[in-house]
């Protein structure tokens, strides 16, 4: 098992390696004890240590500066731990990594420069907080217009509801929603457009109409030629966990640790796009807050999205007027959760998210900007 990396205190960073074997754990701390670099790093027993197995563990802890130097040392004595130096150097570059570029249709964005805002268009007459707001093709349109004056970054377009319970539609209804919306956008809005659908034949559609962002909520494993179409149009593509389909996903969702399942999950996805040849610089991963989770599971995904940084790929955070928020704040109506919507935003970027998607764009882009402005003093 690869060591897991998760972030300790402001500055510092805590690498925590689990499933260490017998020789990785020993080489480790004979280095340690032996060494004389002069890294001031920590090292203390994990206080809880794979419980499933006997394996030993450790964590270091240190800045970014402290821990390259450390672990520059230890390569040069790596002999004996299967380059678990090499592993843990590739880790903590993925998890520094800020300088993400998404290419759609030529249009860069600039990922790493601030936070980005993918306005949510639901064409449907049954989503959870706007469903038959805009299955109207005009509506949906002055509706994608007010977003993109707004400050979205990418629209993201869904003509089939994926909210709990939800039943699925077939090809040609959902194409019929959003084909000619799609067309419209691409060809009168500047904003890049992303379309939310897990069936391939909807996404080639979607791609030839003028989408350039596949949004896939199976992450790429409801349609196995998904990531391949993907491949074949030049689109980058947002991979999305999900513990089940729409219709049963909430119907108890259990884990054993849902932070490492949703990682594993995501990691095999991008496995899967490279495959079929998605470049690496066009994935994208959604942690999938409320698809097969439970409030504590998405709390707990938000405490730990830094994590996620560790996979090398620029984390989409979803959590806009979702049911988790209506129940901790007291409000059944999704609509009126925006306030409670901009805290979790806020907060996973805080936590490493570059793209937020959301409903009320406006409001989000104020929250983003302000956010980044901060973090960029503290930084």
């Amino acid at each position: 098992m690869e060591p897991v990396l998760r972030i300790s205190g402001r500055g510092a960073i805590t690498l925590t390696l689990k499933g260490l074997t017998s020789g990785q754990a020993t080489a480790l701390r004979k280095f340690i004890r032996s060494s004389n670099s002069g890294t001031s790093i920590i090292c203390d027993p994990l206080s809880v240590v794979d419980r499933s197995e006997s394996s030993p563990g450790l964590a270091l802890t240190g800045t970014p500066d402290q821990l390259k130097r450390f672990l520059r040392a230890f390569g040069a004595h790596d002999d004996a731990s299967g380059n678990l130096s090499q592993k843990m150097d590739s880790l903590l570059d993925n998890y520094l990594r800020s300088d993400y570029k998404i290419t759609c249709r030529g249009r860069i964005l600039e990922l790493g420069s601030r936070t980005h805002v993918m306005g949510i268009l639901n064409v449907t007459p049954d989503s959870f907080s706007d469903g038959g707001l805009y299955a109207n093709e005009e509506r949906a349109f002055a509706h994608a217009r007010e977003m993109a004056t707004a400050g979205a970054d990418i629209i993201d377009i869904g003509g089939e509801s994926t909210r709990p319970g939800a039943e699925p539609i077939s090809e040609e209804e959902e194409l019929r929603r959003i084909v000619p919306i799609i067309g419209r956008m691409a060809t009168e809005l500047m904003v890049p457009v992303s379309v939310d659908t897990y069936k391939s034949s909807v996404a080639r559609r979607a791609l030839e109409a003028g989408a350039s962002i596949v949004n896939d909520i199976s992450g790429l494993r409801f349609s196995p030629d998904m990531a391949r179409i993907a491949a074949d149009y030049g689109a980058a593509v947002v991979i999305m966990h999900i513990k089940g389909t729409p219709r049963d996903m909430q119907q108890n969702p259990v884990y054993d640790d849902v932070v490492v399942e949703v990682m594993s999950f995501l990691a095999e996805g991008i496995e899967i796009a490279l495959k079929a040849g998605v470049e690496r610089e066009k994935i994208l991963i959604d942690p999938g807050i409320g698809f097969g989770k439970t409030l504590e599971h998405n709390l707990t995904l938000l405490d730990r999205l830094d994590e996620f940084r560790s996979l090398g790929r620029p984390i989409v955070l979803g959590t806009s007027r979702k049911k988790f928020i209506g129940t901790i704040i007291g409000i059944p109506v999704p609509d009126q959760r925006d306030d409670g919507t901009a805290a979790t935003i806020a907060f996973g970027i805080e936590r490493g998210a570059s793209v937020v998607r959301v409903h009320d764009v406006a409001r989000m882009v104020r929250v983003a900007r302000m956010t980044d402005a901060v973090l960029r003093k503290g930084s």
